[in-house]
């Protein structure tokens, strides 16, 4: 691709290809917004592991139709994940079917067993969340919430609007 002798050609298809394929991602993240590899929904993980694997097939792509190709590949997983945002603004069935939905995992100073159960949440990952949340009584949570992107948000303090838990799952206890 760029020399008749075999190890430099590998030293330089390694430097040049994949210094290109970065250009090109940060290119498309620049075109498709700062929400390209946020920590979103089960979609934006999948996007995040594909591009890497792409990046990877275009910087030991053996030819300029390989390299393009994953380059072409990489630009329609940006166009997928920006359709997909749209029609997810525009449709609550469509939000749904790709979002998960936050659970509670504590109500007012009381765990919520059964909901640690259902999301697989050891209770010291609970506590120390609590601990990072500068939670120094039970009694100070309002509520914790698994979100949808697996970050748990730790509520406390005197009051918690309902608002606040809008569009969250309880599970009951058992």
């Amino acid at each position: 691709m760029f020399s008749a002798l075999p190890t430099l050609d590998l030293l330089l298809k390694g430097l040049l290809l994949t210094t290109m394929g970065m250009f090109w991602v940060v290119l498309l993240v620049r075109v498709n917004g700062l929400r390209s590899f946020s920590k979103m929904t089960n979609f934006d993980f999948v996007m995040t592991v594909a591009i890497g694997s792409l990046l990877a097939s275009a910087s030991q792509a053996n030819s300029w139709s390989a390299f393009f190709q994953a380059m072409i590949a990489m630009a329609a997983l940006f166009l997928v994940q920006f359709v997909t945002a749209l029609l997810r603004r525009r449709s609550d069935k469509i939000e749904a079917l790709m979002q998960n939905t936050p659970v509670i995992l504590m109500r007012d100073g009381e765990i919520i067993d059964s909901a640690l159960a259902e999301t697989r949440v050891a209770r010291s990952d609970l506590m120390a969340k609590l601990r990072e949340a500068n939670v120094l009584n039970m009694q100070q949570v309002r509520a914790v919430v698994l979100e949808t992107t697996g970050d748990i948000s730790v509520l406390h303090g005197n009051h918690c609007a309902d608002d606040m838990l809008e569009g969250t799952k309880t599970i009951a206890h058992q």
